[in-house]
């Protein structure tokens, strides 16, 4: 019920099926782990690691409110939340690129707009949009930047690796799929990846399949993100 979290039951009673299918094989939690992976691919992103193994809890062992990124974050409450997750610099940079797709809806956030002119596609955009406004300019109409966005390139140190990623995609995607594979590890215990087993084959092409049909790769990352920090 985090206010954070506002919107994602779409993205669960998507994946409930899913997780249906793979009762006894996968947790709750490496469905929704993996159908953000599968996202990142099938929108155009990087190929990344992945590994099963996650616990699921119940609501009584969630953390606090307060961990998860706001629309008005400034450079040090960004650290702030990234730090406690062992985030760097320049992974806090990497994940916030996620925002290259998707879009806010004001009745969740207060903010309306996508970030890009191609909200599906996962590239490098959403750095080049973002250095092009800079920290005070206008995003064009029906897009946005947020505070937590400009707040990148406020700060030198986080601002380096904001116009790095603008120019150079293969970099911002390396960096990104290293720490999205780091944040969704967080509070596993350390653990290689496994051989693709028919099983996590099945999955990931049930995943594709829906996340294709229904374009709700945003969302998937978003959920996957948010249960991450909780």
């Amino acid at each position: 019920d985090f206010e954070a979290n506002a919107g994602l039951d779409i993205a669960r009673a998507l994946l409930q099926p899913v997780v249906d299918r793979f009762t006894g094989h996968l947790s709750v939690a490496d469905v929704w782990a993996l159908a953000a992976v599968v996202s990142v691919e099938v929108m155009g992103g990087p190929v990344m690691e992945w590994t099963p193994g996650r616990e699921d809890r119940g609501p009584h062992e969630q953390v606090a409110e307060g961990r998860h990124p706001h629309p008005e974050d400034d450079a040090a409450r960004l650290r702030h939340r990234f730090y406690t997750m062992g985030c760097t610099d320049r992974e806090i940079v990497a994940l916030s690129g996620a925002h290259t797709v998707g879009r806010c809806h004001k009745s969740r956030s207060g903010y309306e707009g996508a970030w890009t002119d191609n909200p599906l596609e996962f590239d490098n955009g959403y750095f080049a949009r973002l250095v092009e406004i800079g920290c005070k300019g206008e995003a064009k109409e029906g897009q946005l930047m947020l505070p937590s966005d400009r707040a990148l390139l406020s700060d030198d140190h986080l601002a380096v690796h904001a116009r790095a990623y603008a120019l150079d995609q293969r970099a911002f995607f390396t960096d990104f799929a290293n720490a999205f594979a780091k944040l969704q590890r967080f509070g596993m215990a350390p653990a290689p990846p496994p051989a693709l087993s028919p099983t996590l084959r099945y999955a990931r092409r049930l995943l594709k399949q829906l996340i294709s049909e229904k374009k709700c790769g945003p969302i998937m990352i978003r959920l996957s993100w948010h249960d991450a920090g909780t």
